[in-house]
């Protein structure tokens, strides 16, 4: 029973110890474990296998994948890092700069501001084509210049009231249609996702006129086409209490962990820890610090039990990049079962 138990610990859990994390290579494969058939079966894995939102709103989503391996959960993670396509500033054609920040600074800083525009509605530009069209470009206007306020006080020394336009903002950009995009998309739908991103400061007399044009990427080519400020993934964790804890034993053990994962009950009259919620710690191991206590809990986590954390940067909702995300998956296996058909054929 105990030689039992120990096989399934290793199969379905990997384990925190004091000094090391155990199980933590995949190790059922066909044949490793007698008595287990680990060989793949479409019927066992559809059966298994399920998405669960766990919270979603505007810009971040959190879900848990359940019954895939280690693999598919970073391909995944990768792909929404590095391959679902946004537009971002890709050209500044600068007119004027006389502001402090260099043009190629200026630039850089441009490019890293997401847009809010829908990539799946453009093309990409084709490579070596200088002049973008309404199909693969978007352009935006940037024109501030910085001059000082008549109506400011005399021995006044804020900023903010001695100067008009001395910070250039998102806000300040301004959308110029290319071909028909004026009919196709309504107003104030092509825009930068935050208004409010300070792009730089100027000084009476200091101006920055510039033109921006935007085009569509991945984030494996630049970071700045990346949809998401993070796409990150953990695995569920599994507490368990091997002996009983109580009094003021009970108490200590709960400071161990973060507020939540353990509650004390009154049982009988007596204070009794209990697993409340799990999914909350963070594995500090602070229980390991305390010799009357580590003995009494058990720390794992599910191996094949996924949780998610999606943080879109706007310009597209976060629940729509994983759905893009898929597609993307979905499309490298086809490529891959039309490359072996190829081979076969050969």
């Amino acid at each position: 029973m105990a030689a039992a138990q120990a096989v399934e610990e290793m199969r379905t859990r990997v384990v925190l110890g004091e000094f090391g994390v155990r199980n933590v290579h995949t190790t059922d494969f066909p044949g490793n474990y007698s008595g287990y058939d680990d060989a793949w079966d479409q019927d066992r894995f559809e059966k298994n296998f399920r998405v669960d939102v766990v919270h979603m709103d505007e810009n971040s989503l959190e879900f848990d994948m359940v019954g895939i391996d280690a693999a598919i959960a970073n391909a995944f993670r990768r792909i929404l890092l590095a391959e679902v396509p946004t537009m971002a500033v890709e050209k500044v054609l600068v007119y004027n700069n006389t502001s402090i920040v260099q043009d190629e600074i200026l630039a850089h800083r441009l490019g890293l501001i997401p847009i809010h525009a829908d990539p799946r509605l453009f093309e990409y530009r084709n490579q070596g084509d200088e002049e973008g069209t309404e199909i693969d470009t978007l352009q935006f206007r940037l024109h501030v210049r910085c001059t000082r306020n008549p109506r400011a006080a005399k021995d006044s020394s804020d900023p903010n009231e001695l100067y008009v336009n001395h910070k250039v903002y998102t806000r300040h950009m301004t959308w110029v249609p290319l071909g028909n995009q004026a009919d196709v998309f309504p107003e104030g739908t092509i825009r930068p996702v935050h208004d409010d991103i300070l792009i730089a400061q100027l000084r009476p007399g200091q101006e920055i006129d510039l033109l921006m044009q935007c085009v569509k990427g991945i984030g494996k080519d630049h970071a700045k086409f990346s949809p998401v400020a993070t796409a990150s993934y953990r695995l569920l964790p599994d507490i368990t209490l091997l002996e009983p804890v109580e009094g003021a034993a009970a108490e200590e053990l709960s400071r161990c962990f973060s507020p939540g994962v353990i509650e004390v009950k009154e049982v009988q009259g007596k204070k009794v820890a209990i697993v409340a919620n799990p999914r909350l710690d963070t594995f500090s191991r602070e229980i390991f610090r305390h010799e009357k206590l580590k003995k009494a809990v058990r720390l794992a986590r599910v191996r094949d039990h996924y949780i998610f954390s999606v943080e879109s940067t706007g310009v597209l909702p976060p629940d729509v990049l994983v759905s893009e995300a898929i597609k993307v998956l979905m499309g490298k296996c086809r490529r891959f079962l039309d490359e072996l058909d190829t081979v076969q054929m050969d």
